[in-house]
């Protein structure tokens, strides 16, 4: 059993957590008041294993820290959630830099030689920041088994040692085909496939769908 936070209260944080309740760990969903109603109603329905508080009471009492926040605010909630409690941890980056603020489709606002996961790892140089699952629809993630072929999943970072816990974690989801990019720089690439990804949701018609690397 692991203590794992989960920053963010929209849909992928309440999955997320609500999955790592379901395989046995215990779970504090953080946000940016003591008693955010989203949380306390997550957290309620969840049961003993599950908890709130603020960001930087749920990075306290972690192991592991999701940041499943919105990309344009992510830094923000990190700064919130303190340094010294994220020092040392293992921080799992699900957020991709997304700006809606001209409508759909939306745009990047880091890109090209730079990515949020990067921007992230150089602000928190202590924290080891682990890119993954920001390629998916939220059901997917924790539930690959919902696709005929649930294809592949990517993974970057630089601490071998932090990959390898979380490969391990997300095998655990039920994730078999997992291929490591390698370092933190390879989340250029897993956050520009984000305009793809929503351009085959509008031609698909669907969210429930992935990329499967074929050789």
């Amino acid at each position: 059993m692991k203590n794992i936070a989960i920053l963010g209260t929209g849909m992928v944080g309440k999955t997320i957590g609500t999955k790592l309740i379901s395989l046995g760990h215990a779970v504090m969903m953080g946000s940016r008041t003591e008693n955010n109603e989203k949380a306390q109603e997550w957290s309620k329905s969840n049961g003993s294993m599950a908890s709130y508080g603020t960001f930087a009471d749920a990075a306290a009492s972690a192991d592991i820290i999701f940041n499943c926040t919105s990309g344009q605010v992510s830094l923000e909630a990190l700064q919130l959630a303190g340094r010294e409690n994220l020092q040392g941890k293992i921080l799992v980056d699900l957020a991709n830099p997304l700006d809606f603020s001209k409508g759909m489709p939306p745009s990047l606002t880091i890109c090209n030689t730079d990515s949020l996961g990067e921007t992230i790892q150089r602000q928190f140089t202590d924290v080891k920041v682990v890119k993954t699952l920001n390629t998916l629809n939220c059901e997917l993630m924790v539930d690959p088994g919902l696709l005929n072929d649930p294809g592949n999943l990517f993974i970057c970072g630089n601490d071998p040692e932090a990959k390898f816990e979380i490969d391990s974690l997300l095998k655990t989801f039920g994730w078999e085909k997992i291929i490591d990019l390698g370092d933190i720089s390879a989340s250029r690439g897993m956050e520009q496939l984000l305009p793809v990804w929503i351009r085959l949701m509008g031609t698909l018609g669907t969210n429930k769908f992935n990329f499967s690397i074929v050789k």
